[in-house]
């Protein structure tokens, strides 16, 4: 049993109940819909945006971020930054793509994260392993299998442009579609 899709009320005996704020969690039946949530959000981005991309391995945090690169314009082709750290893609805003999956704390604090943002926005897969100041201000997306194609993708905010991401997360068509 899913949650209902985004714009659909919750009804009958199969609704699950989650008891946030609307459009806050979202389900993705597919890799091409979860990338079309990062298309869409990438219009909102600037550069200083951060988001924390958290979940388990194959939920969909690298696809997201397939999608904001399209969104913002990038050409190249969005890959797993598991072994090298970090990807960049330039588009109409640079987009740093950051894999802590292989890191603790110290290694973490001496990565230079502020150059990154003060020259675009960060994507951040288990970003829960950011320094604490970085995700003060940041959009924070949890990602859970729900089935073989399916993901919930939920948000919650810290700070005045986490808020407004989140916003602009809630406001998102269903599915992500423009």
């Amino acid at each position: 049993m899913t949650e209902p899709r985004e714009g659909r009320p919750a009804t009958g005996a199969g609704a699950v109940a989650t008891g946030l704020p609307p459009g806050t969690r979202r389900v993705s039946s597919s890799v091409e819909e979860t990338e079309r949530l990062g298309e869409a959000l990438a219009a909102a981005l600037v550069t200083g945006d951060v988001l924390v991309l958290s979940g388990p391995l194959g939920s969909g945090k690298t696809r997201f971020v397939a999608g904001l690169a399209r969104g913002l314009g990038a050409k190249s082709r969005v890959r797993s930054p598991s072994f090298t750290l970090l990807n960049e893609y330039r588009g109409a805003l640079t987009l740093h793509h950051l894999d802590l999956y292989r890191l603790e704390g110290p290694d973490v604090e001496g990565l230079g994260l502020e150059e990154l943002v003060d020259e675009g926005a960060l994507a951040v897969e288990w970003g829960e392993k950011l320094p604490a100041w970085l995700r003060e201000d940041a959009l924070t997306l949890g990602f859970e299998v729900l089935s073989e194609s399916e993901r919930a993708l939920t948000a919650s905010a810290a700070g005045p442009r986490g808020a407004a991401l989140f916003a602009v997360w809630q406001r998102l068509p269903a599915g992500g579609a423009p």
